[in-house]
């Protein structure tokens, strides 16, 4: 890329696509393209043509999607899986008919088994069945994966799958219904500080154990890989069977979920009471990732996590204010 490609971000506002378009700006990128979702709505076939058809982006970073915790993936089930195909055919499809130069696709590691061996490799991948509670999602993210390793196949697009772990940082969503452990645990606990609140319960056991990424290196990880690497690094030319080229995007490092309140409870200065109930769904106990193939083309995070709590606690304090 040239810093004045034209770089198309769909999902520019989320927790994933504005740490990207935040680490491309840093880097002098400056013919960034978005759409808030009023502007075009990717659910619309039409409407995607037309927008592709017209600004012609030269890369797409697709981190448009629908996304939640445990509660909305079990919650809305059909809407999981048919909004978050219908975005992925719809762009993917677009940027193989208008000859994108380079895609980027990003999912999640919840693609992988419920009983994945830990740390999950990529190649892991559809070796046994899915967590029940968000497997909707997880199958549109193992499609969006093999529809780009299709097109490159088939067609000799340049279509890259990214899947993050767990991820924090600026713009996340601290809705406590939709929201992921850490915003929720963060809000929580704040919102406790401040009304003088004794006790602030927290769902299962405090016992599984999970990997948390803060989204700026996430993105600094996306953009490396749009600027150095391609899709024929991602498998062994010498393999008869293209498969499993999807890259994780991870430290490689984890915490309990008990750690994890005990750090946020610190970071926010809240003196009272962490109580589990255990009584509420634990989910996968253990689940993390291996990001040696990650590492082995030339990225490695940099904020380790309480660092990152940090940073978040002082953007949710200014958007509180602002």
């Amino acid at each position: 890329m040239n810093k004045n490609s034209k770089i198309y971000v769909a999902g520019h506002r989320g927790l994933v696509g504005s740490a990207i378009v935040k680490n491309l700006k840093s880097k002098g990128y400056t013919n960034l393209v978005y759409r808030t979702h009023k502007e075009l709505d990717l659910l619309d076939a039409n409407a995607v043509a037309e927008f592709f058809e017209s600004e012609k982006p030269e890369y797409v970073i697709l981190a448009a999607a629908k996304v939640g915790g445990i509660v909305a993936n079990n919650t809305y089930r059909a809407d999981f899986i048919y909004e978050n195909l219908q975005i992925q055919n719809n762009v993917i499809y677009q940027s193989y008919l208008n000859g994108v130069r380079k895609l980027l696709f990003l999912g999640s590691t919840c693609i992988y088994p419920k009983n994945a061996p830990q740390p999950m490799k990529e190649d892991s991948l559809l070796t046994s069945e899915l967590e029940y509670t968000n497997e909707p999602y997880a199958i549109a993210k193992i499609a969006g994966i093999k529809m780009c390793e299709s097109y490159n196949i088939q067609y000799g697009t340049n279509f890259i799958s990214v899947m993050p772990t767990n991820l924090y940082g600026p713009n996340d969503n601290f809705d406590l219904e939709t929201s992921h452990v850490l915003p929720a645990l963060l809000r929580k606990m704040h919102e406790a500080k401040v009304n003088n609140t004794p006790k602030v319960e927290i769902w299962g056991s405090g016992k599984p154990r999970r990997e948390f990424l803060y989204s700026e290196d996430m993105a600094d990880a996306c953009v490396f890989l749009l600027e150095n690497r391609d899709f024929k690094d991602t498998y062994n030319e010498n393999t008869k069977e293209i498969r499993n080229t999807h890259i994780n995007i991870g430290t490689g490092v984890d915490v309990s979920i008990k750690e994890l309140a005990e750090t946020i409870k610190k970071i926010v200065g809240y003196e009272g009471e962490l109580y589990f109930d255990s009584s509420k769904p634990d989910g996968t106990m253990v689940k993390l990732t291996d990001p040696s193939k990650l590492h082995a083309l030339g990225w490695k995070h940099t904020v380790e996590l309480e660092e990152g709590i940090r940073r978040v606690y002082e953007w949710y304090l200014r958007a509180q204010q602002a």
